[in-house]
Parts: structure tokens; C-alpha cells; sequence
């Protein structure tokens, strides 16, 4: 039987009718590809996104309000070279603040310029005035500045309450943390009636602490309530490692409205007091004195008009001398004790005292004095 030679040939050419399929299907492939990539994106359509929440609404409206009188404060102070007579002057801390009135009078923190041999204030609108020491009270970690720029710059917060001040409320503060100015952070009342050091070792009493978020920088800076109003300054953190930790304090307004017009006046805080002088709480102690032991009493003073008695030496023994263990119905035990419950008198105030003499418990009233 005789085979034909052209049976071999349909089957060469399946292999080659593929191969074309291949490389005009690639072509194809490629350059449509290639064509869908050079078309330009279109951006994704925007989500309409409807009103504000009332919250956000009132956080933006306590922002554009009380920015303008959030301040930022650099100072400087002067060290001498260690080889050379040259005296240079070095950075040396920066902070916050809030314009007090339409006077130019600015409020910050006392540690803010402490030590300070020039103080910077920058406005919102970061323009530059040298700032002017009016006054300090380090007793309550406050200082008041003033500047000399125009009157239109000023622009003082409403100024609010924090003796009624509840646990849950919202608060705002806003300063300048780290440097990065015009900073607004937010959270609740977290406690009050916290009590603080100040840098001279008093007590700062009714302190309110805070979770907004408080960091170096914030210091001297206000904190506002809901509405806007000044309730309290940024004064300290609580922190292991420097920054925020949830956990801020805030000095009352109420001591703040108390001490700054009384600065602003006179340059000083005009403190009340008995005009005596009183042992230390460690010496009192051991002598098993429990309150306040009179020492000394100041001639003529308010203390000697109302009768109370100092210690005194009788035939080489220690006679001691008035034991107050009450001011206006307040237990002290301590010279801080009884500062903190005259603070909120003032000088010509009458005070009613209960002492401990020759073991017996005896009322005085004290017409208070001015005291250093």
C-alpha cells in the first residue's frame, strides 16, 4: 500500500496557526493595556458631607473666639562666660498666656518667667512686643505681664467660675505645647479640690485636674469651659516621662480674679494677715503641739490688739503661747493652712479664731493687718 508524503502537512501547521494566535493575541493585549493605562484617572466622587455635630460646631466656635487672646511668651536670661567677663544671653523656656483686659495686661504662670531678664510675647497675628514684668504671686504660680501694642490687639477672655465646677464637664485648653502655638485640646473635668506645690513650697489649693491633653508649653495658658469662659490657667502636669499623661492641673479662676486685679493695682498681692510669727510645724510637733503655736507678736499689730499671747521664757522654761487651732470655723494645723483660709479675706477683714490656752479652747476675733 502506498503511503502519500502529504499527510504530514495539516499537522505542521497547527503548531504555527497557534503561534500566531499567540503573538496577535499578545499584540492585542499589550497595546490595549497599554492604551487603558495613558487614559487619565478620574478622581473618585466626593461624599457629600452633611452639617457639622453640635459639639464640633462649639469646639470651632470657642477656637475662632478665644485664640486671639492665647499669647505665646519665649524668655531669656543672662549667664557669664566661664572664661571671658562676657555676659550672653541664652533661651531659656517658653509658654503660654491669655490678655486680662483691654489694658495690655497679660497673665501666665509665674515658673513661665521666673528668672527671666527678657520676656517675649507673640500675638495670634505673630507680631512681637517685649513684655513688662508688672507683678508676681508665687505663692500661686501666677505673674502679670503688659505689653505696648495697639489697643485693637487686645482682646481679654470672658472670664467664668470654677466654684461650681462639676466632675464630667467639658473643658478646653489652649497654649502653646512644645512651641507649636495656637494649639486647642480637649477633654472633662476629671476631679476637683486637688491641691498642687507652688515653686515656693505653699500649697495651691482647689486645683482642677484635667484629661485634655497638657504639655510643656501650656503652661500660663487658659482653660475654658463649654461656653468659652476662662475657669482656670494651665499650670502642671503629672508625668512619668515629660509629656501628657492625661492628667493636668489648672489653677481656679477664682484665685486668679482675686490676685491679678490686686497686682495689677498695687505690683504685689496686699496679703492679710494676724501679725504674729509661729514655730515651725516640725519644732510644734515635737513640743506635742497640734495646731498653730504663736512664737512672737508683732507690737501694735492686729494680733496684740485682739489679746492673743506669744511663747516666752519664765525662769529658764518655755512658756508657750497661743494655740490656734481654728480660723472661721477651719481646722489648721500649719502656718500653709492658715494662709490658705486668709487668702480669701482681705486686709481689714475680721477673722474669728479658736485658740488652745493653759489647755483650755477660747474664742478670739482678729481684725486682719497687712502682712509681708
Amino acid at each position: 500500500m502506498k503511503i502519500s508524503s502529504h499527510t504530514g502537512k495539516p499537522a505542521r501547521r497547527v503548531p504555527i496557526l497557534l503561534l500566531l494566535a499567540v503573538i496577535v493575541g499578545g499584540w492585542w493585549w499589550f497595546f490595549h493595556d497599554r492604551e487603558e493605562s495613558l487614559a487619565p484617572v478620574q478622581p473618585q466622587p466626593v461624599t457629600a458631607r452633611g452639617d457639622l455635630a453640635e459639639a464640633e460646631k462649639t469646639a470651632i466656635e470657642i477656637f475662632q473666639s478665644a485664640s486671639p487672646s492665647v499669647i505665646f511668651i519665649t524668655t531669656t536670661e543672662l549667664r557669664r562666660s566661664l572664661f571671658t567677663p562676657n555676659i550672653y544671653e541664652l533661651p531659656r523656656g517658653s509658654g503660654s498666656g491669655f490678655f486680662w483686659d483691654d489694658r495690655g495686661h497679660v497673665v501666665t504662670n509665674y515658673h513661665v518667667i521666673e528668672d527671666a531678664s527678657r520676656v517675649e510675647v507673640t500675638l495670634a497675628d505673630q507680631t512681637s512686643w517685649s513684655g513688662e514684668v508688672v507683678g508676681v504671686a508665687p505663692d500661686k504660680d501666677l505673674a502679670v505681664l503688659r505689653i505696648d501694642a495697639p489697643r485693637e490687639k487686645y482682646a481679654p477672655l470672658p472670664v467664668g467660675e470654677s466654684a461650681n465646677l462639676l466632675v464630667g464637664q467639658k473643658v478646653f485648653a489652649i497654649g502653646n505645647p512644645f512651641g507649636l502655638d495656637q494649639t486647642m485640646t480637649s477633654g472633662i473635668v476629671s476631679a476637683l479640690g486637688r491641691e498642687i506645690e507652688a515653686v515656693t513650697g505653699r500649697t495651691i489649693q482647689d486645683v482642677i485636674q484635667t484629661d485634655a491633653a497638657i504639655n510643656p508649653g501650656n503652661s500660663g495658658g487658659p482653660l475654658l469651659d463649654s461656653a468659652g469662659r476662662l475657669i482656670g490657667i494651665n499650670t502642671a502636669i503629672f508625668s512619668p516621662s515629660g509629656g501628657s499623661a492625661g492628667i493636668g492641673f489648672a489653677v481656679p479662676v477664682e484665685a486668679v480674679n482675686r490676685v491679678v486685679p490686686e497686682i495689677i493695682e498695687h505690683g504685689r498681692v496686699i496679703q492679710p494677715g494676724l501679725g504674729i510669727t509661729v514655730a515651725h510645724e516640725q519644732l510644734a510637733r515635737r513640743l506635742g503641739v497640734e495646731g498653730i503655736l504663736i512664737v512672737n507678736i508683732q507690737p501694735g499689730g492686729a494680733a496684740e490688739e485682739s489679746g492673743l499671747r506669744g511663747s516666752r521664757q519664765v525662769g529658764g522654761a518655755l512658756l508657750l503661747g497661743d494655740i490656734i487651732v481654728e480660723v472661721e470655723g477651719n481646722r489648721v494645723e500649719s502656718y500653709d493652712d492658715l494662709r490658705n483660709v486668709l487668702d480669701d479675706f482681705r486686709v481689714g477683714d475680721t477673722a474669728e479664731l479658736k485658740i488652745i490656752r493653759d489647755g483650755e479652747e477660747k474664742p478670739v476675733t482678729v481684725v486682719l493687718q497687712e502682712v509681708d
